[in-house]
């Protein structure tokens, strides 16, 4: 039966497979100088787990991970980070459940960035309830709660969650 569940440390490497397939889709918008191979690597992915990144996947009803999303207690914030669905399993929903069931967990305002030119993501959140925040706010944002280059800061946005959107009077 497919689940949705906290990832395992043995996952590592299927955390890594799904992220490092399916990054591919971002490569023609990503800059080229902030691209690299793999995108995220295996001493990347531990990085981010020792900042508190929770990876959540979800299963097939083989067991086998499909798709994983991160979520991150910064401050007073949470923030979804490394939201990945295996190309063979796109487009069925997983993506989707897995933010409701992060959404849900989240105890504060909620989060995400993306890169500015990939118009598919910044879509996929907006029909689930976030609202892209104007580009100087967005760009206070990231410094404040993510560690990445200025570059990037350059060439991403953010969104929020509605709620949080409605509750803030953002």
């Amino acid at each position: 039966m497919a689940a949705i569940r906290p990832c395992g440390d043995d996952e590592r490497a299927a955390i890594l497979e799904i992220v490092n397939d399916a990054a591919q889709a971002y490569r023609p918008v990503i800059p080229e100088d902030r691209w690299r191979e793999p995108y995220l690597s295996a001493a990347e992915l531990d990085e981010e787990i020792a900042a508190g990144v929770e990876f959540w996947g979800f299963s097939g009803d083989d067991g086998r991970l499909l798709g994983v999303m991160g979520l991150q207690p910064v401050r007073d914030v949470r923030l979804i980070r490394h939201a990945y669905v295996a190309p063979d399993s796109q487009r069925r929903g997983i993506g989707g459940a897995l933010l409701r069931e992060l959404a849900g967990a989240a105890d504060g305002p909620l989060l995400v960035g993306t890169w500015a030119a990939a118009t598919w993501a910044i879509r996929f959140y907006e029909r689930h309830g976030f609202e892209l925040v104007p580009p100087r706010r967005a760009a206070e944002l990231l410094r404040a709660y993510w560690t990445i280059p200025e570059r990037q800061i350059e060439t991403s946005v953010v969104l929020i969650g509605r709620e949080t959107a409605a509750s803030s009077g953002r």
